[in-house]
């Protein structure tokens, strides 16, 4: 006796639309009927026939502010779709993950990291560090120290890069420094103190550096921001105030030659509790935005020296980075989130978005140089991670942990900067950490 075979049942298919914001990988928008069981990898090779690509490329896919990581039909179950309804699906290319290059050490806790890209004088890139033994280094991608800067009285909190040849340096002695920086394959590298600024009353916790106008902005314990010229002869004179005394620690005793000191162009006042971060906005150098303890974000505006807008946040915001074309202010909190806060006054509430992955304190941040949607934040957890904006609900790509012998895997990460030269962060560890963000092939694209 014969028994009938079910015959195969048909493998069910669903309407999609390719959506990308990188125009040079675009396709038609037209709704396309594809197997409802694909996931990444098929759907990428979908996009690339469309694209007729000389070489596959990998993509990630983001459905409703989300990355899709599983089969469409699976999300079309969960989320409780029509398999009758048109998916939008933007595509991106996928991010590669971080590899961990090379680490530095310290003699003490590293605060902060600063990355200087090859200039016109064919330098090779630099890392400039601050760290809690009072001394700012600067070190090329073998981990050999080229030169130190020491002066400060007390830990040095923040660093930045003022252009090729000078840097600014700030912290608990409530001072900032600008040194001159040389180096050519003539000179052996060197550096000078150019200036001391002071008339803050407490710790400078971090900087900002608008290399256009030579203005740097410096975030204050006190609550104030302070606004300084790194030109001597552009800044008044400096005002009376009592520095710490000179702390006794070995290394700080080597402080070098005194230097003439100056005073703020201005100090904006405004915030009731320390203020954590500070940034030029991306777009107009004449505009800046601060973060504070206080649990607010303002926005100043550096011509008349007054705040244009003040928002309020549901905890105390502990770091700041602008996103340059989003005009995306990206803000760490206190309560282990990132707030995607748009600074405009028109803005309906304070946050955007916000990232959730870290397990404490975000206490720095800084935005991919190639990616405008991409930033690495800086965690108490002893954690770097790798966000992707447009997915708010899953955007931590990548999580970076400490590399070296006789960690205990709770360090806490003070600083990133994300460069030409990788993520580069810095900690309780007394180490510098780079790792590599290698770039995807270039890939030739065949439209017609």
């Amino acid at each position: 006796m014969e028994i009938d075979q079910p015959e195969p049942r048909a493998q069910s298919q669903v309407q999609v639309k390719f959506v990308t914001r990188d125009t040079e990988i675009s396709v038609p928008t037209a709704p396309i009927l594809v197997p409802s069981n694909l996931k990444r990898l098929g759907l990428s090779q979908v996009v690339n026939h469309l694209l007729a690509s000389s070489q596959s490329i990998p993509f990630d896919f983001l459905v409703d502010g989300a990355y899709l990581r599983s089969t469409i039909d699976a999300y079309i179950l969960e989320n409780g779709l029509s398999s009758e309804s048109v998916l939008t699906l933007e595509y991106v290319r996928a991010a590669v993950p971080p590899k961990f290059l090379t680490s530095f050490q310290h003699d003490d806790w590293v605060s902060s990291v600063a990355a200087s890209t090859a200039t016109n004088k064919q330098r090779a890139p630099v890392v400039l560090t601050g760290s809690y033994d009072g001394i700012a280094r600067v070190w090329n991608t073998s981990g050999a120290v080229l030169c130190e800067a020491a002066g400060h009285q007390a830990a040095i909190k923040a660093v930045k890069w003022v252009d090729g040849d000078s840097f600014v340096t700030a912290g608990m002695d409530r001072a900032l420094r600008v040194w001159r920086y040389t180096a050519d394959s003539t000179v052996e590298a060197g550096v000078k103190a150019v200036a001391e600024y002071v008339g803050h009353k407490a710790t400078v916790e971090a900087l900002a550096v608008d290399a256009a106008t030579k203005r740097i902005l410096s975030a204050c314990a006190d609550g104030n921001v302070g606004v300084w010229s790194s030109v001597p002869k552009e800044s008044p004179a400096a005002p009376e105030v009592e520095l710490p005394a000179r702390t006794k620690k070995r290394r700080l005793a080597q402080t070098g030659p005194r230097v003439a000191h100056y005073g703020a162009l201005q100090m904006l006042q405004g915030h009731t509790a320390p203020v954590s971060g500070v940034a030029f906005a991306p777009q107009d150098s004449s505009v800046a935005y601060s973060v504070s303890w206080d649990h607010t974000i303002k926005t100043w505006d550096l011509t008349t020296m007054v705040t244009i807008d003040t928002k309020t946040t549901q905890h105390p915001i502990l770091s700041l980075c602008a996103m340059k074309s989003l005009n995306i202010l990206a803000c760490g909190s206190s309560a282990r989130h990132i707030i995607l806060h748009d600074p405009r006054e028109s803005a309906q509430g304070v946050s955007a978005a916000t990232l959730r992955g870290h397990s404490n304190a975000v206490v720095g941040l800084s935005a991919n140089p190639e990616n405008e949607w991409q930033l690495a934040s800086a965690g108490h957890d002893g954690t770097v991670r790798v966000w992707d904006v447009r997915a708010s609900s899953s955007g931590n790509l990548f999580t970076i942990n400490r590399e070296g012998e006789g960690l205990s895997g709770n360090e806490k990460v003070f600083d990133v900067e994300w460069s030409s030269v990788g993520i580069v962060s810095g900690g309780e560890d007394k180490r510098v950490q780079i790792n590599a963000t290698p770039r995807g092939q270039d890939v030739t694209v065949n439209k017609p």
